[in-house]
């Protein structure tokens, strides 16, 4: 029996309990795909990542990532909250501000700010495209958006590594009571081959600039507490509709208090047109595993 370093993260949170949880297994050399899947299984969370050694000289270190279900091409606060744990460990060291993490979607840059508690990682996102504008009355967006209040930018299909449905609210008060059609929104995954609907609404908060809320309809149902990847695929939505709020394609989002949770994500769209995605984390489990 091996016994490798591992940690539990709260992601896109200033205190434990308010973000989104990540495992993480450092030092995973030797796993093969069948047991990394069975410790993502076992530990029920919503990702679990691995960290192995850089086999590129450009990479920081190398990263999987599973669900408990299968693994993952590409997810936002895994990637923040492993690059968190990389530096806790020691593991690797920004260059000009970066790390540089290599997994199936390629190599993607982190940006660090500041250290200790008050430290914000973001990752430079998979570029996303728009798949489809659609009309509300669309048969396949029906039954999910007939008993949503909604707002003016049109639905749309966005492709940024996962596939997300987005849809604009008239305000947050919508957003917040909205109560998700879980078979309709299970429909539209299936049939779409995505994510779910993540739906959106422009707040007044001094804190964020939007209220966010993604349900997810396939294979799982269940409402997200804080994704980096489908907040990231909103940013180049809007980025396209030139509708971005927030000053100089810098914006905070909401996420997560539906379903308990209180997180707050940190988004820029740059010069170039990257999206990045990000926040805080905070370390809730420090150990080690023993497979």
């Amino acid at each position: 029996m091996t016994s490798r370093r591992y940690v539990q993260l709260d992601v896109f949170a200033d205190r434990p309990g308010a973000g989104n949880p990540l495992a993480v297994v450092l030092d995973a050399e030797g796993l093969d795909d069948v047991t990394m899947q069975a410790i993502a299984r076992w530990t029920r969370l919503p990702e679990t990542t691995f960290v192995f050694p850089a086999t590129k000289p450009e990479a920081s270190y190398g990263i999987r990532i599973f669900s408990p279900r299968r693994e993952v091409p590409f997810a936002g606060h895994p990637s923040v909250g492993t690059a968190h744990a990389v530096l806790e460990a020691g593991l690797a060291t920004p260059r000009d501000g970066l790390l540089v993490q290599d997994g199936i979607a390629g190599l993607l840059p982190l940006r660090v700010i500041g250290s200790g508690a008050t430290r914000t990682i973001a990752v430079r996102t998979p570029r996303a495209k728009v798949m489809e504008i659609a009309s509300p009355q669309d048969a396949r967006l029906r039954d999910v958006l007939d008993t949503l209040r909604l707002g003016n930018l049109p639905p749309a299909l966005m492709d940024g590594g996962r596939r997300w449905w987005l849809a604009e609210l008239r305000d947050e008060a919508a957003l917040r009571s909205a109560t998700p059609p879980w078979e309709a929104i299970g429909k539209l995954a299936q049939e779409t081959e995505s994510m779910g609907m993540c739906v959106f609404a422009r707040s007044d908060d001094p804190v964020y600039f939007l209220a966010v809320r993604a349900w997810v309809g396939a294979p799982a149902q269940f409402e997200d507490a804080a994704s980096g990847a489908a907040n990231a695929t909103l940013a180049a939505w809007l980025a396209s509709q030139d509708a971005l709020p927030g000053n100089d394609g810098r914006y905070r989002i909401s996420q997560g208090r539906e379903v308990g949770y209180d997180a707050i994500i940190e988004l820029q769209v740059d010069v170039e047109g990257e999206v990045w995605s990000g926040g805080r984390i905070c370390n809730v489990v420090t150990g080690r595993i023993d497979w």
